[in-house]
């Protein structure tokens, strides 16, 4: 079954007197449980598409399906539904709530979805000690090194146990090691959860970890690689 399927994808935008192409006639299709990276220089498009594919960024023309439901003209109210059970998002960064502690930022999606307070407290114990943070669930992000922040964005885009997660540039802020430890736990939850991954990247280390390469230049995909993971 088919997790993405993009058709025809254009995108453009004004920036001053100037039209920039982010989509130009963007054709795609990632299989369910595929993990993909998106490669590209900064401003080739992997965000444009990245966001569109999330339902942040609206396309000038084509069309998005999501698990065989075409999700590019749903409402604002459906694709934020869409968006809150269907798709985790892992940011560059980290967009956690500083105020709050581990366990409460991986619960907030929870308690949005509305589920039970003793249901989510628990799920966000069981996530947390999965991404390797068990024990620090009461610490603060300004209390945490970039890498466990990392993580428990990464634990709170799993939390709801989403089919498609995308990820812009997550390792962009991490040393060598704690990016390796990143790409590491994405790989097992794919294996183990069958979760669909797509992440854009420049980086060279992040791309060894993918089955598939797709690499794209001036809003084009000009490349289109299956690999054996390293």
């Amino acid at each position: 079954m088919k997790s993405v399927r993009c058709i025809d994808l254009c995108k453009t935008y004004r920036q001053g007197d100037l039209e920039v192409t982010g989509l130009d006639h963007v054709n795609l299709e990632i299989e369910e449980g595929g993990f993909v990276c998106l490669s590209a220089p900064s401003g080739s498009g992997k965000t444009t598409l990245l966001n569109s594919i999330g339902g942040l960024d609206t396309p000038d023309s084509g069309e998005i399906w999501l698990a065989g439901n075409r999700v590019d003209n749903l409402s604002k109210g459906d694709l934020a539904k869409m968006r809150l059970h269907q798709i985790g998002f892992v940011f560059q960064a980290y967009n956690l709530i500083p105020v709050l502690t581990a366990r409460e930022n991986v619960e907030f999606v929870m308690e949005v979805q509305g589920v039970p307070t003793a249901d989510r407290r628990t799920r966000a114990l069981e996530i947390l000690d999965e991404v390797g943070l068990g024990g620090l669930e009461d610490r603060r992000p300004a209390q945490m090194s970039g890498g466990q922040q990392q993580r428990v964005a990464v634990a709170r885009a799993i939390a709801s146990r989403p089919a498609l997660v995308l990820a812009d540039e997550p390792t962009a802020n991490l040393d060598s090691q704690s990016a390796d430890q990143l790409m590491e736990l994405f790989v097992e939850l794919n294996k183990n959860h069958g979760t669909t991954f797509v992440i854009a990247t420049h980086d060279q280390r992040v791309m060894g970890y993918a089955r598939r390469v797709i690499r794209m230049l001036d809003g084009k995909i000009v490349g289109d690689e299956q690999r054996e993971a390293a």
